[in-house]
C-alpha cells in the first residue's frame, strides 16, 4: 500500500516521511520541520529521555494527508498514519533519530524508541516521539546540548516559533531542578553556505552537511 506512496514522497521532496535513504545526500531545504523537546526528567532528578515533536511544514502536509487518505483505504487516515509512524520510526533507527545530545563533552547513547504516534494537528502532519536515553543522566550541575538535524540538510529542521522567536514551549524540562534553557542558532561559515546554496537535488551533499544549519538546544540545570 504504501509503496506508491514513497515514490510520491520522494518526487515531492518529503525526504522525512518516507526515509528511503539512497545514498543520495541533496542540498539546501525543500521543505521544514518546526521541533518542539521537551526533557523527561525522574524523580531522581535524572534525564532519561528526549520527548519530541515533528510538526510538518503545511504544503507537504497537505501532500501527506492526501496521500494518506486515499492509501488507507477501509481503514482509514488513522490506520495510515499508524503505519506511517512505524516506517519513520523503523527508518530513522540507522541514523540515531537524527538527534545528537551531549552531557559536557560526553556524546549520550540512545535506546529504542517504542512510545510515538503520527496525528494530524491544525492540517499538519506531526511525528510525537519519546527518545530513551541508554542510561539516565544527572542534571544538577551539568550543561546538555543537542541537536536535531536531517543529515543531508534536504529538510530544515527548527524550534517552533512565535513572532519569529522560539516558542514557550520550544524546549521544556520536566521535574523540579532549576534549569535555564537556550535555543542557539547555528553560524555556518559563508562558503559553506554558499556551497550548499548552488546544489541542485540532484547534487550529492557532503555527508553531515546539515549539522553546519542546525540550532542547538542548551540546557543548564544547578
Amino acid at each position: 500500500m504504501f509503496n506508491h506512496l514513497r515514490r510520491h514522497f520522494r518526487l515531492a521532496a518529503v525526504a522525512l516521511l518516507c526515509f528511503a535513504m539512497s545514498g543520495l545526500a541533496h542540498a539546501h531545504p525543500h521543505g521544514w520541520i518546526d521541533l518542539r523537546m521537551r526533557l523527561v526528567v525522574d524523580d531522581e532528578g535524572r534525564l532519561t529521555g528526549l520527548h519530541q515533536s515533528w510538526r510538518m511544514d503545511p504544503f507537504y502536509s497537505l501532500v501527506v494527508l492526501e496521500e494518506l487518505g486515499q492509501a488507507g483505504g477501509d481503514d482509514g487516515l488513522e490506520a495510515a498514519l499508524d503505519q506511517l509512524g512505524s516506517e519513520i520510526r523503523d527508518n530513522l533507527v540507522p541514523y540515531g533519530y537524527y538527534t545528537e545530545l551531549y552531557a559536557g563533552d560526553q556524546k549520550q547513547a540512545f535506546d529504542a524508541v517504542n512510545d510515538y504516534t503520527v496525528l494530524e494537528r491544525g492540517g499538519r502532519v506531526e511525528f510525537i516521539f519519546l527518545l530513551p536515553l541508554a542510561e539516565p543522566q544527572p542534571l544538577a550541575g551539568q550543561t546538555l546540548r543537542y541537536q536535531v538535524f536531517d543529515p543531508t540538510y534536504y529538510i530544515e529542521m527548527v524550534h517552533e516559533e512565535e513572532e519569529r522567536v522560539p516558542a514557550e514551549d520550544a524546549l521544556l524540562v520536566g521535574g523540579e531542578l532549576a534549569c535555564e534553557t537556550l535555543i542557539h542558532q547555528p553560524s555556518p561559515d559563508p562558503e559553506l553556505v554558499m556551497r550548499a546554496a548552488m546544489l541542485d537535488v540532484t547534487d550529492e551533499a557532503e555527508p553531515g552537511l546539515g549539522r553546519h544549519f542546525a540550532e542547538t538546544g542548551e540546557v543548564t540545570c544547578r
